[in-house]
């Protein structure tokens, strides 16, 4: 096994349909490497379960772009640790999701993503009482961190539980990741300037940003029953699964991985930066943050209709192509004419961010196995977010440092043509479980 694949040493006992009617065995210790049959989750507890996870693993991350100028007056944060909090999200995406997958063979997936919902629900009320950057980063890492489990283990877990509701639970997935996502932009300025305006104008943000915290309460309380019906729910090793290559060996899990990393990279300096980009350009806070939640809510549809065309197409090629074009299309529009046509390119790069529900759905569809699922989540995002972590932090010190947008807007521009072509490599129906088997 290498280090780029955290789940290829996972063992579980077999678990085929013909074991479905016997009764189930007890759990193993913690680190056995083999799992009990997980108990049944029904369709309405796991629709509930996906949809809120799904709602809240982005909003503590998205909502503080819009009010990063007012966090950052409030706690003395200058430019270089601004960039590193924009690029906080992808850096614990990529680092904690390396682990995702091991804690969830230990633990079972339900568990594992219930007790990451935890670190979330922590880290998001704890920081707006922060008085210090000090405090204010590593409670924002440990919501992040916590966030990162659920990105792994969920498409993993929906794999292993959706059974012929898959597609269904993929959409929700998908499309909710991108409600949340948009809600959390959109709403942080409004909700920053109607609490400043009941109370001290300079602690508006701390309410903005503590309201996701309690929101994310009420997917902790659905995943401890899920927990508590499934039991340990590793999905098991498949006997013709060749456990010591590398997901690195196979061409369809590479070229998933960056079609992901790229894409993320681009959601994350949109999320960070593009309210500041908007700002400078001349708009107030509520029109920037409304513009970025049209390039996140854009998604929405794409989370909707993506898993349905990827289930039903023979090939994606022309879809990765129009991603790749609207993405470049929309950076270069907002070089141009920022304000002229602000609306316009918000409503391009939200197109192009269709990739991002694409790339998730083809984490299960690239995938025959729930075991071969879970390595390949545990593989594509977190060396994706790895990946994408790098863009917002290039972005603020290269702004830092040339003190206008036009060179980063042209290299994001030039991010679509590789994301097209990594998701050309995507777009036919090839599995990673043959590749790996081959």
């Amino acid at each position: 096994m290498t280090s780029s694949d955290p789940g290829a040493d996972a063992r579980t006992a077999p678990d085929h349909p013909a074991d479905a009617g016997r009764a189930p065995q007890p759990a193993p210790a913690a680190g056995t490497g083999r799992s009990a049959r997980p108990g049944t989750v029904g369709i309405v507890l796991a629709v509930l379960a996906v949809l809120f996870i799904a709602a809240n693993l982005r909003p503590g991350a998205t909502s503080l772009g819009p009010v990063l100028a007012e966090v950052s007056a409030s706690l003395g944060i200058d430019g270089g640790v601004a960039g590193v909090l924009t690029a906080l999200p992808g850096l614990m995406f990529g680092v904690v999701g390396l682990l995702a997958v091991r804690m969830g063979r230990r633990a079972g997936l339900s568990l594992t993503i219930a007790l990451s919902l935890v670190l979330v629900v922590a880290g998001l009320l704890l920081r707006p009482g922060s008085g210090s950057v000090w405090a204010f980063v590593p409670l924002t890492a440990l919501a992040l961190a916590g966030m990162a489990v659920g990105n792994v283990l969920v498409p993993a877990w929906v794999k292993r539980h959706g059974r012929r509701h898959t597609v269904v639970l993929m959409t929700l997935y998908s499309m909710f990741l991108t409600v949340g996502g948009s809600a959390g932009s959109g709403l942080a300025a409004p909700m920053a300037g109607l609490a400043g305006a009941l109370g001290d104008p300079a602690d508006g943000w701390r309410y903005a940003l503590g309201f996701w915290g309690l929101m994310a309460l009420v997917p902790l309380v659905l995943w401890l029953v899920v927990a508590r019906r499934t039991g340990h729910d590793f999905p098991t090793a498949p006997p013709r699964e060749h456990p010591d290559r590398s997901l690195a060996s196979s061409p369809t899990a590479v070229a998933l991985m960056v079609l992901f990393g790229v894409q993320a990279m681009n959601a994350y300096v949109q999320f960070g930066w593009m309210p500041q980009v908007y700002r400078d350009a001349g708009l107030d806070a509520n029109l920037a943050g409304s513009l970025t939640a049209v390039i996140a809510g854009m998604g929405i549809i794409g989370g909707l209709v993506m898993p349905t065309v990827i289930e039903r197409s023979r090939t994606l090629a022309p879809w990765m192509l129009g991603f790749g074009l609207l993405t470049a299309a929309g950076y270069i529009g907002l070089l141009l004419a920022p304000v002229a046509g602000a609306w316009l390119w918000s409503v391009l790069l939200g197109a192009g961010g269709f990739a991002f529900p694409t790339a998730i759905s083809l984490i299960p569809a690239r995938s025959r196995d729930p075991h071969v699922t879970a390595r390949l989540s545990g593989f594509v995002q977190p060396f994706g977010y790895i990946l994408a972590a790098l863009g917002p932090l290039a972005v603020g010190f290269l702004h830092a440092g040339l003190g206008d947008w036009t060179l980063v807007l042209v290299l994001l521009a030039a991010s679509g043509v590789v994301m097209a072509v990594a998701g050309l490599r995507v777009s036919g129906r090839v599995f990673v479980d043959d590749e790996l088997a081959g």
